[in-house]
């Protein structure tokens, strides 16, 4: 007995002194965060003269039925306006409907929207220039952004695409949920918004302020398919038959938001 103790106490006081590596966790990565608005991007909200409205397209609730019929789909359905009709609609169950069996075609429908790649771009469309000559002048020049004419920025589908309203909601969904941006297909920026922000043109140098509507690059792929409501009995199962995908891009405009681009030079640009 004493040898043995004689023989493990080494081994022991050998594994106290080892490292412990496997308690210690390796440190996390830290994504770099994608959507992040540079400095020289500035939210206009409070300063436009021209009050945008909301886009509000919060995910719409399906009711018991409508998720049902949903879960017995083999394809994924997403599509607000098709949750919206299957919400809107009743189908009563019958106490004699042994035996019953019956298929409604509810129409093609484009049934969700896949994203796989969603950039910004903080330099979308030129919406304004801001200019002053401070050539001759002997101290500098200030220079702030006011918005010399309204502009109305427009984004749209890059292609055209059948039901073409729908795929532009699910987009916008996507693309609103992946960026946390206020995002739009139409915003507008009014004659005379302001920002504070000030710029120095130095001594004999002509200065511009450049200001950009940015907006997001969205592109995926949208399926289609020909959607059926059968009964059967009791039963109640969406059908979806002729499945298609297409492949689709669009730009959003971000709304309330302009990048600005300074440049101060010698000579005319």
């Amino acid at each position: 007995m004493k040898k043995m103790i004689s023989v493990l106490m080494p081994l022991i006081l050998m594994l106290s002194f080892l490292p412990a590596v496997s308690a210690e966790k390796a440190p996390e990565k830290k994504e770099p965060v994608k959507y992040q608005v540079p400095g020289s991007v500035r939210n206009i909200t409070k300063e436009n003269t021209y009050p945008n409205s909301t886009q509000d397209l919060p995910l719409l609730q399906p009711s018991d039925l409508t998720q049902k019929l949903i879960d017995s789909s083999k394809v994924k359905i997403e599509n607000p306006d098709l949750i919206r009709m299957l919400n809107e609609s009743s189908i009563n169950s019958s106490p004699f409907a042994l035996g019953y069996r019956a298929i409604v075609y509810l129409g093609q429908w484009p049934l969700n929207y896949e994203s796989t790649e969603t950039s910004p771009n903080w330099e979308y469309q030129k919406i304004n220039t801001n200019y002053y000559d401070n050539r001759g002048a002997k101290v500098p020049y200030q220079i702030h952004y006011v918005q010399e004419a309204q502009k109305i920025v427009r984004g749209g589908l890059t292609s055209k695409i059948a039901n073409s309203e729908d795929v532009k909601k699910m987009m916008l969904l996507k693309a609103m949920e992946k960026t946390r941006l206020p995002l739009s297909f139409d915003t507008i920026i009014g004659a005379g918004t302001k920002n504070d922000h000030v710029y120095n043109i130095p001594v004999n140098r002509l200065g511009y302020l450049y200001a950009y509507a940015p907006a997001v690059n969205e592109k995926g792929k949208v399926t289609y398919g020909e959607v059926y409501l059968m009964l059967k009995g009791n039963k109640k199962t969406i059908i979806i038959k002729n499945v298609t995908s297409q492949g689709i891009g669009a730009w959003i405009p971000v709304q309330d938001y302009v990048s600005f681009g300074f440049a101060a030079s010698e000579r005319p640009r």
